[in-house]
């Protein structure tokens, strides 16, 4: 018989269960396999554990996005050091910016990391996110830029205070030369602006690509419209559980 439903947390304020967060965020791998936004088994989506001391869960490294599941997460430490027995390796490495971020963002409950095409290629361009859209607006002051430095390293400790630093409150990052970030207060807020920054970034390539003069709306009404999208905790929520629905009819086993 097919799974229920999850239940719906009317609240998105009140502190999850570690089995409600391990289900959040098997199902944002799963999602962002769907959605054809992975870099084979390479990126990370990291979220905080409710409890004392720091711990998080990430993917075990080697397996695809769309294999995740609830279980198998893994439980490591701010150094990216598993907390528990896997039989699966864990990329530290991998956790370097995550573990930043978590670090030095109390409300960074989730962070996003990815190398999708149409990010790396406006992570590529000086001007950054451009205001084409309606969904590219939303992102007006929203989006911070990191300069590439390398391969960010464990050892690399004054470029992880500069990446934190770069972020700010700000909940979206470009990262030049390598991807998008984004941080949530729940695992459904970070999905959300994940989703939405990365088709800002379809939108925009989209319209390059046409090769006629580029039409921008002026800042005030920029400024306007970005600000009748609204923010807070609730951000991307009602999505979520609607995408949550979609994965329990279509792959069930990601709660497993």
């Amino acid at each position: 018989m097919p799974l229920p439903p999850p239940p719906i947390r009317p609240d998105p304020n009140r502190i999850p269960t570690e089995r409600e967060v391990r289900e959040d965020l098997a199902a944002a791998y799963r999602l962002i396999a769907l959605f054809g936004m992975t870099d084979l088994v390479f990126t990370h989506l990291s979220a905080r554990l409710p409890g004392e001391g720091h711990r998080f869960l990430v993917n075990p490294y080697g397996m695809l996005f769309e294999e995740i599941t609830a279980s198998s997460l893994v439980i490591v430490d701010a150094d990216g050091e598993p907390l528990q027995e896997t039989s699966w390796p864990v990329n530290p490495a991998g956790f370097v910016i995550h573990s930043a971020v978590h670090r030095g963002r109390e409300d960074a409950m989730c962070v996003m990391h990815t190398h999708t095409l149409a990010g790396m290629a406006v992570a590529a361009q000086t001007g950054g996110l451009l205001p084409l859209n309606q969904m590219s607006i939303e992102f007006d002051g929203r989006v911070a830029i990191h300069d590439y430095e390398g391969i960010a390293a464990d050892d690399n400790l004054s470029e992880r205070e500069r990446l934190v630093r770069d972020l700010g409150d700000r909940p979206c990052m470009i990262l030049r030369q390598h991807g998008t970030l984004t941080v949530g207060r729940t695992v459904a807020e970070a999905f959300y602006w994940m989703y939405y920054l990365e088709q800002a970034c379809r939108i925009q390539l989209a319209a390059q690509s046409s090769g006629v003069p580029l039409s921008m709306p002026p800042a005030p009404v920029v400024r306007r419209a970005r600000d009748q999208f609204g923010e807070g905790p609730t951000k991307g929520w009602l999505p979520w559980q609607a995408l949550r629905r979609k994965l329990d009819r279509e792959q069930p086993d990601y709660r497993a």
